[in-house]
């Protein structure tokens, strides 16, 4: 688990910052159900204080996060064989979840890391993936480990235009996690995000303390992400409707992916 700021600074076409504390779930995507085993707070498939389902994630037509991401990226032109899947995401917290965005880190067969993929979701139930090739770096923001440059062609906030670009600077979350996810508007940076935290074991115990810190987190999610789109609005930044535009959209509902998605390799 990781206990993180996140930060978001947007600065056209009037600035506006707002930073919150969350906590996240970097999971085994393998081990799941030992968890459930490990924790009486912790379960899959069904209702807990938190729950992992299968079915918040990209659906690819299997039955598990495990095999659909696999099978994605198999048919999505990735070659060298899966092996090891991580996931950093929010969990359900009394039945109730919302993702701006997950995090999946792909190893191959002999331990490697090969991809990442990022998994945005809005609040219309859609999802769309992301994904680059592992390099050599320092795995830091500056010099990440993973680089995702791409047209964003989605839904996902109503005053970013839908044409604009995500770029995702990504590295596998060790002692302390740090990500970056900007959005750029006729190439000029207009939203800086980043995530910076600080892993704590998966215990209880520690649920237990995360859940008295920080109750309904998930429910804080999606307020504060409503809180902030009301005072963008109030500021009277131009306002793009969810209908407006759909064939730039490719988001896909509910994340049921029954086809590959065109996608841009990133090396």
């Amino acid at each position: 688990m990781y206990e993180a700021d996140v930060f978001h600074a947007r600065t056209a076409p009037i600035p506006n910052k707002f930073q919150y504390r969350i906590f996240n779930f970097y999971l085994d995507l393998s081990e799941i159900d030992q968890l459930s085993n490990k924790s009486f707070w912790f379960s899959r498939n069904r209702w807990n204080l938190f729950s992992f389902y299968d079915k918040d994630h990209i659906q690819f037509g299997k039955e598990y996060v495990y095999e659909n991401i696999k099978s994605f990226l198999e048919t999505s032109g990735v070659t060298r064989p899966i092996g090891k899947i991580f996931l950093l995401t929010n969990l359900r917290i009394f039945g109730y979840v919302f993702n701006p965005v997950s995090f999946y880190y792909c190893y191959d067969i002999a331990g490697e890391p090969l991809v990442s993929l990022a998994e945005v979701g809005n609040t219309f139930g859609e999802i769309k993936p992301y994904f680059g090739y592992f390099k050599k770096a320092k795995g830091t923001i500056a010099d990440p480990e993973v680089y995702i440059r791409e047209k964003k062609n989605f839904y996902v906030s109503p005053f970013i235009p839908l044409d604009s670009e995500f770029e995702f600077r990504l590295n596998i979350p060790k002692e302390q996690l740090q990500i970056g996810v900007d959005s750029f508007e006729n190439g000029k940076r207009i939203l800086t995000t980043s995530f910076l935290g600080k892993k704590i074991p998966f215990h209880s115990k520690y649920l237990l303390k995360l859940f008295t810190r920080f109750p309904f987190i998930t429910v804080k999610i999606i307020t504060l992400i409503h809180w902030q789109a009301f005072k963008l609005w109030m500021k009277k930044i131009p306002y793009i409707q969810k209908d407006q535009n759909l064939e730039k959209q490719t988001g896909v509902p509910l994340g049921e992916i029954t086809e590959p998605v065109p996608l841009t390799r990133h090396d």
